[in-house]
């Protein structure tokens, strides 16, 4: 039988036995899906989708770590590694969000129409999304410190990084927002079409996006409220409120796969030229869509998952110190 002890003699690390069943179910979830997302990201190419495998990989992981601490509740370990592997998977499936964005752009060659220059976008998303890494990564590190303070000290700086990511992802979904209005109302002002799923792969920026903030918000709040708050004590909201919507997110992502985002071809060149030579006199003055030579020339796609692994053996580095 599994038993609630303490780290050390002294203090409980977990409020509650972790419940094996729910982690070997959601272990073998993402196990599932993230399966299915390398397969699929190698048979399409679509490699920059290769943040959000890693991701759900992480996801894999913290639940079976989660399922190991069940009969290791005093093990400081268990604990950290499956802390640290559920707090930053969102950070690496919001980097493939951002390079979808940047890549439905392309595709439509509607630069004109997104608020941030397309050949900026990805360093701008995906570097706040590394500045959220660090930060929360850095803060996870210090959750295995002896001194509380330091705990707290480490919570904070949690709390600022899930509040810094919340920030980027709202106005992520604003840019898309209005990238939406107003290439949609050229469409209209023409009445040229572009062959590229664009509305699509939009919607299905929308509704994963608002599961992540779904998810860190609850984040925020758990740590807002310490380790004796409700969220904390209580087993299922981290299932419910975040287990629950990252599966969503990468079921959501693998139906609607973004594989038919192929930057300036042809026909999508064509159809764009048609659109913005039929745009009334002044709305459209001196802009021609991009060669695809200069489509090729992408923002660094691997920045948020190339720089990840070192990140996480300085994460675990402190923990393995302590237990020698």
């Amino acid at each position: 039988m599994p038993t609630l002890d303490k780290y050390l003699g002294k203090v409980y690390l977990w409020h509650y036995i972790p419940s094996l069943p729910a982690a070997i179910v959601m272990a073998s979830l993402f196990a599932i899906i993230t399966t299915a997302h390398f397969w699929k990201m190698w048979r399409t190419r679509m490699w920059f989708c290769a943040p959000f495998a890693i991701g759900g990989l992480l996801e894999v992981i913290g639940y079976i770590t989660r399922a190991f601490a069940t009969y290791n509740t005093g093990s400081l370990i268990p604990y950290l590694l499956q802390s640290i592997f559920l707090l930053l998977p969102p950070i690496l499936f919001a980097a493939s969000l951002y390079m979808v964005y940047s890549r439905v752009v392309r595709a439509v060659n509607g630069d004109r129409s997104s608020i941030i220059a397309v050949r900026w976008t990805t360093w701008i998303f995906v570097g706040g999304d590394w500045a959220c890494l660090n930060i929360q990564g850095g803060g996870a590190g210090m959750l295995s410190k002896k001194d509380d303070k330091q705990v707290r000290t480490g919570e904070l700086i949690i709390i600022g990084g899930l509040i810094l990511q919340i920030l980027v992802f709202i106005f992520f979904m604003v840019v898309c927002l209005i990238f939406h209005a107003r290439f949609r109302k050229q469409e209209k002002q023409t009445g040229a079409r572009s062959e590229v799923p664009w509305r699509s792969c939009l919607h299905m920026l929308y509704w994963t996006s608002m599961l992540v903030l779904v998810r860190n918000v609850f984040r925020v709040a758990e740590y807002v409220m310490g380790q004796d708050g409700y969220l904390f004590e209580h087993e299922w909201t981290t299932y419910v409120f975040d287990g629950a919507p990252m599966l969503l997110v990468m079921i959501g992502f693998f139906i609607w796969y973004p594989s038919q985002l192929k930057r300036g071809s042809r026909e999508s060149s064509d159809s764009m030229v048609e659109l913005y030579a039929n745009l009334p006199r002044g709305s459209g003055d001196g802009y021609l869509p991009r060669s695809h030579q200069e489509n090729e020339k992408e923002s660094l796609p691997w920045i948020a998952y190339v720089l990840f692994p070192p990140l996480l053996v300085k994460l675990l580095w402190p923990s393995r110190k302590r237990t020698n």
